[in-house]
């Protein structure tokens, strides 16, 4: 007759943080500064988004927004040709710098990615994220106002390529980066040449990131002042003359409307450079709520 053997003792565990535990202490603490640390960082943009919601909203209307700016002791204008400026300039300067930079970043990721050009270049494009907004100005100075002979709106567009060039570039090539070599593989086992590959599952799947990059370079080129005053100089008149888009001469643009009316001892145009800035952080502020939509979409 066999012997039962008795049951192994279970040994009870409990899931539950002990409150006093070191690791829980630690982990609340660090929370607690982090959280703190996020709001004391918030305060600043806060209040600036009171002030300009305050001082902007009061003297943002449609008047403000389509028409010209006002001289002197002049009462009323507006900023619609800073504005429509803005737009032109950085819509040149995305037309100049997102095909060169899609280009380069394809070159990063899929061609050369190894070769010592890329590693030069990629260098380089690093570098240039922190090139100083002014000597973009400078250079486009150089390359565009000195052989025209006039400031314009191609002027401020180059300059604010330049500066757009580099994050196009990176974000592009590290979202080709992101797309499975699996899906590569496949295309490449169906028949498919590299240049079909690139064309058609490594960019139409590297999009979505590729868009968010492409957006946050438009978002900082909009708010650049220091290239434009190299450039585009500024202008009370609109680009539009005689039905014609006249880009050959100099452009107003918000930042530099800005820059020229905050210094003024008139209260109107002082009222005028609050509503450019509120309409400029709009606009700044949903391209990057944009951007970070997109992105959370492709994740």
């Amino acid at each position: 007759m066999s012997a039962t053997a008795p049951p192994l003792p279970t040994a009870t565990v409990s899931l539950r943080r002990a409150p006093f535990e070191g690791r829980t202490l630690r982990s609340l603490l660090l929370s607690a500064g982090a959280w703190v640390v996020a709001l004391v960082a918030s305060v600043p943009l806060f209040s600036v988004l009171y002030m300009l919601i305050v001082r902007g909203g009061s003297r943002l209307d449609w008047e403000a927004l389509t028409a010209l700016p006002p001289a002197g002791f002049e009462m009323g204008g507006g900023f619609g040709n800073a504005l429509l400026g803005t737009l032109v300039m950085v819509g040149i300067g995305a037309a100049v710098s997102i095909p060169i930079g899609i280009l380069i970043a394809v070159f990063f990721a899929e061609l050369g990615p190894d070769s010592k050009l890329a590693s030069v270049a990629r260098f380089a494009a690093k570098t240039l994220t922190g090139f100083p907004s002014i000597l973009a100005g400078v250079f486009a100075y150089a390359a565009v106002v000195l052989i025209t002979g006039t400031y314009s709106a191609p002027a401020g567009g180059v300059a604010l390529a330049l500066l757009m060039l580099p994050t196009v570039i990176l974000t592009a090539e590290e979202a080709m980066k992101t797309v499975p070599k699996i899906m590569k593989d496949a295309a490449y086992g169906m028949g498919c040449t590299r240049t079909q590959v690139i064309w058609k599952v490594v960019l139409p799947t590297a999009l979505p990131g590729i868009i968010t990059g492409v957006m946050l370079a438009v978002a900082r080129a909009s708010g650049e002042t220091a290239p434009l005053l190299f450039t585009a100089l500024f202008s009370n008149y609109w680009l539009f003359q005689d039905g014609r888009l006249e880009l050959m001469q100099p452009t107003a643009s918000l930042a530099v409307l800005i820059y020229n009316f905050s210094g003024m001892p008139f209260d109107n145009q002082i009222e005028l450079a609050w509503a450019a800035s509120l309409v400029l952080v709009v606009i700044v502020l949903v391209i990057n709520i944009t951007s970070r939509l997109i992105g959370r979409r492709r994740v």
